[in-house]
């Protein structure tokens, strides 16, 4: 059912059961593909514009064919769309006054400005104060006005201000910096007389109620911007009451609380890490380092939900403790938060690349819903008089209605990997015996001289193993050179079966970055039983963390079926004192080489 019909259905949830059976706990209300609604879910919202009892679907369409606009849904039909000046950045209902009837304004967040809506008409707009000007851009642009400097001698400045500088350069000056030379001095005499401006814009927005917690409380915005600010605007004369600070720019934010009383503004930053803001702080409370890039953010309850990059959801408390973490079939396009207070409901919405929307309570997977399109948002609310509404919007521009059904009960399917369900139930322990009775009175009473005996072991292992190490060290008989101007590590294997051999010694540099040179392997073994041909050999430069294989043949001259140890020193030309020293066990050889 389309049109007018299913508006009514929407109003009467009995009614649409029967009208559109289906299997699971949804019933397929709507499906457009033709909807032409580009979107993501930081610009949905569900409102009573009318103040009738009978929300509707708010969208900031980012634009495709028809361009910008506010559009708002009721059922299946389109009530009004109005133009957008910028691409919005989000969108938000709130309610700005007492006054009766109780109907919210809209304020959708684009470009440095926030435009607020009431009765679907433009109410007010509120810019955000402008940004610092860097003062040597000031006075090169002072300058050109002047005449003193021409647009190329402006250019080479402005390149080298923006390399040093900590402050940025404006918009004016990045444009003109990404122009071809012949276009710049047209701009320069277009431009040169206006002041230089510069003007931050919003990233992300939401609201916080002022003093009272009701659904039609008023409601202060939460903006954050690309200055790295969070903003707290009074509902009524949009004045901005708090202002706080944050390490990089915000994506993405969640708010809970009153003004008033107390508030937790959680912001997930362009730098991986999520942020935790606080009324009586201007500066970030608690940390959350992530494992990877944020997605999206969701609250349920007092945790916090997030949706990675890696194709991970984690959760986390307040103060940023890791409290699980699930790994996803595909990455995460969009979350959204499903709350049902009628049943004490609360869960995570997260659509998937591979065109399913998974609903995730804890880290338990509730339900899977199969979609036609990867989705790009997703909104759960009361849509016309329908408390249980799913809806969604695909990348191609499609819209999708789903309704709860009221007889859905939810059973957690454990999809993430970890211990299975078996693993909590308590095990049938045995009744303590007599003799672990005794043993434990034992060590309540003698656990002091225990201690004191196990003590007392362990350090004498740790002399007898520093000893060993010594010894091993001043014989240099390890692998690994003592010398801490020579660090060396070698290694020999030995192949063949005989009577000749191959000897390969592995030689590194363990320094961190300085190289040796001039260095040499000598042998020695017993003549009567071997032969080699390069019993002294020069070994190349060394550079740090490289292995090099030094290889020489050894062959057996003894027909007695003997074998011996063959003695390798690492040292330097010209010098006599090993640095580095290796016995290798030559195995025994199964033929002889005649002389």
């Amino acid at each position: 059912p389309r049109g007018d019909a299913l508006y009514g259905f929407l109003g009467n949830g009995s009614d649409i059961m029967e009208a559109c059976p289906g299997g699971g706990q949804w019933l397929d209300a709507h499906y457009d593909p033709v909807a032409c609604v580009n979107t993501f879910s930081s610009c949905v919202a569900l409102a009573d514009l009318s103040g009738d009892g009978e929300n509707r679907l708010v969208v900031g369409d980012v634009g495709g064919s028809g361009g910008m606009k506010l559009k708002v849904f009721g059922g299946t039909a389109l009530l009004s769309d109005s133009s957008l000046l910028d691409l919005p950045a989000g969108l938000a209902a709130f309610f700005m006054d007492l006054h009766e009837p109780r109907i919210p304004a809209v304020a959708v967040a684009s470009g440095p400005s926030v435009y607020v809506y009431k009765n679907l008409r433009p109410y007010f707009k509120f810019t955000l104060p402008g940004s610092e000007v860097n003062v040597l851009e000031q006075d090169v642009w002072q300058q050109v006005r002047e005449g003193h400097i021409d647009h190329v001698t402006l250019k080479e400045m402005l390149e080298s201000i923006r390399k040093q500088a900590d402050v940025p350069l404006s918009v004016r000056s990045l444009h003109f910096l990404s122009l071809d030379a012949a276009a710049t001095d047209e701009f320069v005499q277009l431009h040169k007389q206006q002041p230089i401006r510069r003007q931050t814009v919003i990233t992300c927005i939401a609201t916080l109620k002022k003093s009272t917690a009701d659904e039609d409380g008023v409601s202060c915005l939460v903006i954050g911007t690309e200055s790295s600010d969070v903003y707290i605007l009074d509902p009524e004369a949009f004045i901005i009451l708090s202002k706080m600070s944050l390490p990089d720019a915000p994506s993405m934010m969640d708010v809970t609380g009153q003004f008033d009383v107390e508030f937790r503004i959680t912001v997930a930053c362009r730098n991986g890490n999520i942020y935790i803001l606080r009324r009586d702080s201007d500066k970030p409370k608690y940390c959350i380092e992530l494992s990877a890039h944020p997605v999206g953010l969701v609250r349920v309850g007092k945790n916090v939900v997030v949706g990675c990059m890696d194709e991970s959801l984690q959760a986390f408390t307040q103060k940023g403790k890791k409290l699980w973490s699930v790994v996803l079939p595909a990455p995460v396009t969009t979350m959204a938060s499903m709350d049902l207070p009628t049943r004490g409901f609360q869960a995570v919405l997260v659509g998937l690349a591979n065109c399913e929307v998974h609903l995730y309570r804890d880290k338990n997977l509730l339900s899977t819903i199969k979609t036609p399109d990867a989705i790009s948002s997703i909104c759960f609310g009361r849509y016309g008089r329908e408390d249980g509404t799913l809806i969604m919007t695909t990348k191609s521009g499609g819209l999708i209605v789903k309704i709860l059904k009221r007889t859905a009960a939810f059973e957690d399917r454990d999809g993430a990997h970890g211990p299975p369900p078996a693993q909590s139930i308590r095990l049938n322990v045995p009744k303590k015996t007599k003799l672990y009775v005794d043993q434990t009175l034992r060590e309540r009473d003698c656990g002091a001289a225990m201690h004191r005996a196990f003590q007392m072991d362990l350090s004498r292992l740790r002399l007898a193993a520093t000893k060993a190490y010594v010894k091993a060290l001043e014989s240099s008989l390890t692998p690994m050179s003592s010398s801490l101007t020579e660090p060396l590590k070698m290694n020999a294997v030995v192949q063949g079966l005989g009577p000749s051999f191959k000897l390969t010694l592995n030689v590194q540099n363990t320094a961190a970055c300085r190289p040796v040179m001039n260095l040499a392997i000598s042998f020695l073994y017993d003549e009567s039983l071997y032969r080699m041909r390069n019993p002294y050999m020069r070994i190349p430069l060394l550079v740090p963390g490289l292995v090099y294989p030094v290889e020489t043949f050894v062959e057996c001259t003894s027909d007695k079926g003997i074998s011996d140890i063959i003695k390798v020193f690492v040292l330097h030309e010209g010098r006599s004192v090993p640095l580095l020293t290796a016995h290798i066990n030559m195995p025994v050889s199964e033929g002889v080489t005649l002389n």
